[in-house]
């Protein structure tokens, strides 16, 4: 943890109950015009305070089941201009300059479906939370870009950790994918003739691939970044039954393969079930997953690796 943490809001404490709440009129939504600028203005006094002007992105993800805010999600998720539309370069440990760094913090308060972790290595961080809470951690204790952020209409207060520090995660061991993991794979693709290999690139987006003994190693090569893999058993070409097993109660994660032999897939509820049955009719195999992580029961699941062989990828396994 850095030993400055500020809370920097449009909030003022003074609107706050004895239990930390605010009870003011200020609105949880980005008004997208000058208190929007003042985050942007703060974030980057607190970088200039630190000198920083690389960042990295940490954990990037798009909106799922659950977002940070009311806004509903918007073409390009906010990202057009930032990133190409196959949104290359958009990974975890990606580095950006600070001025991309300040439009992905704009993303993140408009609810545009983006979300990220921004750090620069042990000295500086940005973290945003529900309903416009920005927190900013400095090795440095910032006090002109404190004093910056309270003349310009916000508020900056001294909090001993972000709630989004990293360091509050659930512990859990994290299997690399290197070369035992590939020869697992390996061994099971020849004893079972093709698996489903999800390549989770970002969280609550997958990519998803049928593995061959003949295609292991050019599907390898081209995984993103620190992706998080799942190895599954193949899709079932009964269709009809997986339908017909679709809980009523939860969520799940439902794979397919349409007709041209592209798998993709969607989280979805009871209440677009007819939706995907009608649509799904026409697919040649599906599969439906579990979105909890104690449900789901992955043959194999491991994270990428650098190039360098030092697993730096903090996902969940």
């Amino acid at each position: 943890m850095l030993p400055y943490v500020y809370r920097v809001t449009k909030y003022d404490p003074a609107d706050r109950n004895d239990q930390g709440h605010y009870v003011g009129t200020q609105d949880t939504l980005s008004d997208h015009g000058p208190v929007e600028a003042a985050y942007l203005a703060a974030m980057a006094a607190f970088a200039a305070d630190t000198t920083v002007a690389h960042l990295t992105i940490r954990e990037p993800g798009l909106a799922g089941l659950v977002t940070f805010g009311m806004e509903a999600p918007i073409e390009g998720h906010g990202l057009i201009g930032l990133f190409p539309p196959d949104l290359v370069g958009y990974h975890d440990g990606a580095q950006v300059t600070l001025a991309v760094g300040l439009e992905l913090l704009r993303a993140m308060l408009r609810d545009s479906g983006p979300w990220c972790r921004l750090e620069a290595k042990e000295r500086f961080f940005v973290h945003v939370g529900w309903d416009q809470y920005m927190y900013i951690g400095s090795v440095e204790p910032c006090e002109q870009a404190v004093a910056h952020t309270h003349a310009i209409g916000l508020f900056a207060e001294r909090l001993d950790a972000s709630p989004y520090d990293p360091s509050f995660d659930e512990p859990a061991e994290r299997r690399p994918a290197d070369e035992a993991f590939w020869t697992e794979v390996i061994d099971l693709v020849a004893q079972h003739g093709t698996m489903l290999l999800e390549e989770g690139y970002l969280a609550n987006v997958s990519r998803w691939h049928r593995l061959h003994t003949t295609n292991i190693s050019a599907i390898r090569a081209g995984l993103a970044p620190r992706a998080r893999l799942l190895v599954w058993p193949d899709l079932s070409t009964d269709v009809a039954a997986v339908l017909r097993s679709l809980p009523h109660d939860e969520p799940i994660k439902l794979v397919w393969e349409n007709q041209h032999g592209y798998i993709t897939s969607t989280f979805a509820d009871d209440e677009f079930y007819p939706q995907l049955r009608a649509q799904l009719t026409a697919m040649r195999a599906a599969m439906a997953l579990p979105i909890f992580e104690d449900e789901r029961h992955p043959l194999l699941t491991a994270l990428l690796p650098d190039h360098d062989g030092v697993l730096r990828a903090r996902w969940a396994p």
